[in-house]
């Protein structure tokens, strides 16, 4: 939503509010030891509700003390949860008292939630015709959603309307419910279907439609996921029950009679005053506010200052003080900001372009910051009618270019890698270090927060950041940069410059804190900022050619199957019907009914299908026209959309600061979802091509996590079999089935390779049995073999587990932390899952730290080397080279050695090389 949207009602989800805030800020207390953090994250939340929404009607909602309605429907309800942390208790009525003291209607009813007061007074308000937005973190609401109620999420700046709900969920307001119901919750200990998480029930929702329709076609689904549904037919209505939210709560007053109230003033300075929120306190004293002061009329909500941020007890908030924002239009005025930039031991830089494509993007102006505070924005490509004269974009280009390619120069910014690509596009060369205020963040703490900038500056410095919907809108009349007026233009982008600086000098000093992130941080992140932007730009040659061709032969044999499926049939029919289908199958061709709906017919589900394929010809047709029609959809048809014009290339974004573990991402498109084992997958590689006169080269570490799983437990056995180059799979089956290894069988060694990954994932006894196919007490048996042959594995596991309770985190063999906050949770399930990632994460991250810096090296190495050859793809342990044809022998020779040599472990890194004239012929 933009700030200055007007809501005509907002409802507060004040518990929600609460227990986020808890746990998002720095544990603060006043002087006398009081608990304020939660008090300050939510009232600082309510600030900017407030001001984003001033001509509103806020009521504000809180749970009631007391069991509700749902307990005496189901005594388990949130029977699991534990109690409420002693240090969030004592805040809860300080913060009632500032809510009322703002005047702001509050409600508390017994019996009932939170979530049924505000369903209601949505209920009410959407019966009036007036339109409503929820403010709240807890996904039930979603249900919630229609025409005239939307939700927005104040910790994440995210708004919720009937497309969003499908977007996030993949299912329409009206059925989540169902879709809640299906899942379950573990938090809430509501029972769903056991196994089935959000995909499925999305997939189940998207077939039925509803959870009725769903439960009397229980019987098409197969699989043990099917089982799974029977089994719980009889307790998902209660389920469901537990998950609507009451839309009819009997409450004292109607909507229409919570008006907020004056404002009294001098009861928030007491307030601010006893809790020692000096800055908030200091600017109602600076309005001459006493505790003498009456009540203001509650025309908007005071004592909410828009920039003044209270300082902070514990060290890991920041602070913003006033701002001093300019924007200049020649360059004799832009001469002495240039003049401090280069004067300066650190400066703040930000783009501000017309797409968040970096091959397309155009400069529309640019933002410095020297000091905290002190910003200024230089438009030069804003073209709306009526715009004023700026600085050309060239003279702009030429004015800055000598700042950014000077090594000596130090700059921060806020994914720097973006800019770095835009600014290429004008033939500025980056070379000045840099100071990556995201990827900072990122290293000090990846599952803190999001890494941009708007929710760092909310998480570390408590400040509420312009958004670019504010100033641009949204939805298909959003404006491009180019397009807004620069008086609006210019506080916004001169904010991104501050922020940014400040966000940096503070991640900076906790860098220094920390030695070891500081080393990933200069050793691995920083580096690989520039490696990225050369390989996101080299791009990946794509023969659309070859991917029109395949949908062209995709698209013939599907109309093939269609014809043939008409043939076997001896009639026309919709492929997607299964009510025509099952006509067809049973009926008319007669074939034997293994499975029944709930109903009593005949089922059609796919599992049904790949039964019945073995013997009959219609359904093992039905299912090769059901996989190709996916696969063109998917990629074939998709891809050539995602090729640039002028490069003939696809041009990926890498994502340093996504993936908890270390992980590279990668968007437009995402290079690690093309499929790598099927045949279907191998003919997309094969579009991905090289120029005339090169080839294409692969390189991929084997088995690198089962390698660092060696290095890290240094188990013997495991050691012995890759120093001696054996195939380890063979290894532990011959350990696990005491047979030689010339004795293993395909089936034994398709076992120990479960079991090799499987343990390094967490994967349990009932998950290896269901993979393989065995019972369950043989699969215990195997992992029991596999420990008593692995001891030093069994003894890694439990250690790193104990570490990790210990001190709430595990690391990567290079220093890299994974912060654990369930790892102590009295919730098995949430534990366990901690648990299982505090085994895996070192061993992935590492992974993770070894390609970045594989990546690095062998960067360096081509710019020395005189080969005319590109790094242009990174794809989970692989990377790939375009090289030409006569230099290969030297490029292989030298990524290898590079490649191997990126990391010192206990056993030897191994890089398996493929070279070809595709991606296909060289992996």
């Amino acid at each position: 939503m933009t700030t200055n949207v007007s809501t005509p009602v907002v409802l507060v989800d004040g518990s929600s509010y609460l227990f986020r805030a808890y746990h998002a800020m720095p544990p603060l207390n006043n002087s006398k030891g009081m608990p304020t953090g939660a008090i300050k994250g939510v009232v600082n939340m309510m600030r900017s509700l407030a001001r984003d929404y001033a001509n509103a009607n806020i009521v504000v909602v809180f749970d009631a003390k007391g069991p509700t309605f749902r307990n005496e429907m189901y005594a388990e309800y949130k029977a699991h949860r534990p109690p409420m942390p002693d240090d969030m208790r004592p805040q809860i009525e300080p913060i009632h008292n500032i809510i009322r003291a703002m005047g702001l209607p509050l409600l508390m009813v017994s019996g009932v939630e939170a979530d049924d007061v505000i369903g209601t007074l949505a209920a009410q308000a959407t019966a009036q015709g007036i339109d409503t937005l929820i403010s709240t973190g807890d996904k039930d609401m979603a249900q919630l959603v229609s025409p005239h109620v939307g939700l927005v999420n104040t910790m994440t700046n995210t708004y919720l309307n009937e497309e969003g709900v499908v977007g996030k969920f993949g299912v329409r307001p009206d059925q989540i419910i169902d879709y809640l119901a299906i899942v379950g919750d573990t938090a809430d200990n509501i029972p769903g279907v056991p196994g089935a998480g959000p995909k499925t029930a999305v997939k189940w929702l998207t077939a039925y439609d509803t959870l009725e329709v769903l439960m009397e076609n229980a019987d098409e689904i197969g699989g043990k996921i099917g089982e799974k549904l029977r089994n719980a037919l009889d307790f998902l209505p209660l389920s469901q029950a537990l998950t609507t939210i009451k839309l009819d709560v009997e409450l004292e007053q109607t909507l229409d009679q919570m008006a907020p109230k004056p404002v009294d003033q001098a009861a928030l300075l007491a307030l601010y005053e006893e809790l020692e929120f000096r800055s908030w306190a200091n600017v109602l004293i600076q309005d001459g506010v006493t505790a003498s002061s009456q009540p203001k009329e509650a025309d908007s909500i005071q004592g909410l200052p828009s920039v003044t941020i209270d300082a902070p007890v514990a060290p890991s908030v920041a602070t913003v003080a006033t701002k001093n924002y300019t924007t200049v239009s020649t360059l004799t005025e832009l001469e002495p900001w240039l003049k401090a930039c280069a004067d300066a031991a650190v400066f703040a830089f930000d783009t501000e372009t017309t797409s968040v494509n970096y091959m397309d993007a155009q400069l529309v102006g640019i933002s410095l910051c020297i000091e905290a505070g002190t910003a200024v924005y230089v438009p030069c490509g804003h073209d709306y009618v009526g715009a004023p004269e700026q600085i050309s974009r060239p003279d702009l280009i030429a004015a800055i270019k000598p700042l950014l390619e000077d090594p000596s120069q130090v700059i921060c910014g806020q994914n720097l890698k973006y800019d770095i690509n835009v600014l290429a596009n004008y033939d500025i060369t980056w070379q000045a270090k840099i100071i990556d205020s995201m990827v900072q963040s990122y290293v000090l703490n990846s599952t803190a927060s999001r890494h941009n900038m708007d929710a760092l500056a909310q998480h570390y410095l408590d400040y509420q950041t312009v958004k670019f919907v504010d100033i641009a809108g949204k939805g298909a009349k959003q404006l491009t940069f180019n397009q807004i007026d620069i008086e609006q233009a210019g506080p916004y982008a001169a904010e991104d410059a501050d922020i940014t600086l400040r966000l940096a000098q503070y991640f900076s000093t906790c860098l220094a804190q920390e030695p070891a992130l500081a080393d990933v941080y200069e050793t691995i992140e920083r580096p690989l900022i520039n490696v990225l932007s050369r390989m996101e730009r080299t791009g990946a040659l794509v023969d659309a050619k070859v991917l029109g061709e395949q949908s062209q032969v995709i698209g013939k044999r599907l109309v093939e199957l269609e014809r043939e499926a008409y043939e076997l049939a001896g009639e026309v029919f919709n492929l997607a019907s299964t009510q025509q289908l099952g006509a067809i199958l049973y009926e008319k061709l007669g074939i034997p009914v293994t499975k029944k709906t709930p109903k009593g017919k005949p089922s059609t589900a796919e599992a049904v299908l790949q039964e019945l394929a073995q013997n009959y010809e219609l359904p093992k047709l039905l299912l090769e026209y059901r996989s190709l029609s996916k696969l063109k959809s998917t990629y074939t048809d998709k891809l050539p959309l995602e090729i640039n014009r002028a490069t003939g290339r696809i041009h990926t974004s890498y994502h340093q600061a996504v993936a908890a573990t270390g992980r590279l991402s990668s968007s437009d498109p995402n290079l690690q979802n093309i499929p790598i084992r099927s045949s279907e997958g191998r003919q997309i590689r094969q579009a991905f091509v090289v120029p005339k006169g090169q080839v294409m080269v692969a390189a991929d570490y084997s088995q690198i996590e089962l390698r660092i799983m060696a290095h890290l437990s240094k188990d013997e056995g495991l050691l012995n079999a890759f120093a001696a180059g054996q195939d380890v799979h063979k290894a532990t089956a011959a350990e696990v089935f005491g047979v030689t290894v010339d004795q293993v069988t395909s089936d034994q060694r398709r076992s120990a390779k479960a079991i090799n990954f499987g343990l390094i994932y967490g994967m349990s006894a009932f998950g290896l049995a269901k993979q393989l196919g065995i019972t369950r007490g043989q699969s215990q048996d195997y992992i029991g073999r596999y420990f008593a042959r692995y001891p030093g594995v069994q003894e890694y596991m439990d250690q790193t587990k104990a570490t990790a309770a210990q001190q709430g985190f595990v690391e990567t063999l290079y220093g890299r932390r994974l912060y654990l906050p369930d790892i102590k949770a009295s919730n098995g399930i949430a534990r366990q899952a901690s648990e299982r990632t505090a085994i895996n994460a070192p061993m992935q991250g590492t992974a993770a730290d070894i390609i970045k810096r594989a990546m690095i090296k062998v960067d360096e190495w081509l710019a020395s080397s005189g080969l005319n050859a590109r790094m242009t793809m990174q794809v989970h342990d692989e990377l790939i080279f375009e090289v030409d044809s006569a230099q290969v022998d030297a490029l292989v020779a030298g990524v290898k050695s590079a490649m191997e040599g990126a990391s010192e472990l206990l056993v030897p890194l191994i890089v398996d090389v493929g070279v070809g004239e595709n991606w296909d012929q060289a992996h």
